[in-house]
């Protein structure tokens, strides 16, 4: 099978590894950056070059941009996708892609899946890739409810012979109002939470909980910013809840009700040993 790899950056080009790694196929790669071109080249993570010529032989093109671009780039190259050739985008949103897309692979021979792997670092960049970044990953796709249960196997089938442990199927409203929470949450908290004016004198006074805690901070604010808009209607009141929430903790604090914050505690600690059987 030929493979197209759109964007060669943490996810893309950890996917091009991958396949690599765990399959026989052909991967060809396009990125704006030949430096990141020749390194993905140099590190046998790609075949090639993904330009025209290869778009229109193949068989499985996997785009991985920020959202906006991702939608561009599929508009302005829907012409060149073959019949059959299954187009699945890497996007941390779906909902705002899923929604450009549809219109043009309703009446079209080539398919579209919206795709997330559910796996990442806090760099960026193909010199922070790896062969083993989805191993045990889950994998989001949002098909359409019409969509060919072969091509769905199919797809699975893919991400499972790649090293994800799952393949997660849902709908893109489902997967952005859970990814506001289990993802874009933590990067905003992790973010107020690296701002504290005890943050630079931490050395030697913290351990695994501040390294726990910051680790997100380190992100690209470019496309956390842009996946934050994207979604706004779904991470807005999980911004606002958790705020209410720390209230609470805050007034238990205030009121030196060691009672009230016990109970909250006690509530916490509850869920979490619920969450982790």
């Amino acid at each position: 099978m030929d493979i197209s790899v759109v964007g060669l950056g943490l996810i893309g080009g950890s996917l091009a590894r991958t396949i690599k790694l765990h399959t026989d196929h052909r991967v060809y790669g396009m990125d704006l950056n030949t430096a990141t071109m020749d390194q993905a080249a140099l590190l046998g993570a790609i075949d090639g070059a993904a330009d025209d010529a290869v778009i229109v032989q193949s068989d499985l093109i996997l785009v991985a941009l920020y959202p906006g671009a991702i939608i561009d780039w599929i508009t302005s190259h829907a012409h060149l996708f073959k019949p059959d050739c299954l187009v699945i985008d890497c996007g941390g949103v779906k909902q705002v892609i899923c929604k450009a897309i549809a219109p043009l692979a309703k009446d079209a021979a080539w398919h579209f899946i919206g795709g997330h792997p559910m796996a990442g670092r806090e760099f960026s960049g193909f010199k922070y890739t790896r062969d083993d970044l989805f191993d045990h990953a889950s994998m989001i796709l949002t098909p359409y409810a019409d969509a060919d249960p072969a091509l769905l196997q199919q797809a699975r089938n893919f991400f499972l012979d790649i090293g994800f442990r799952r393949v997660q199927f849902t709908t893109p409203e489902t997967h952005d109002e859970m990814i506001a929470y289990t993802s874009q949450l933590a990067h905003i908290v992790s973010s107020a939470y690296v701002k504290c004016p005890l943050a630079d004198k931490h050395r030697g006074f913290s351990a695994g909980s501040f390294a726990d805690m910051t680790r997100v901070a380190r992100l690209n604010e470019d496309m956390w910013t842009e996946l934050f808009f994207d979604n706004r209607d779904a991470l807005l009141p999980e911004v606002e809840g958790l705020a209410e929430r720390l209230i609470a903790y805050r007034d238990a604090l205030r009121n030196q009700d060691q009672e009230a914050m016990k109970a909250l505690l006690k509530e916490g600690r509850e869920i979490k040993e619920r969450l982790s059987e």
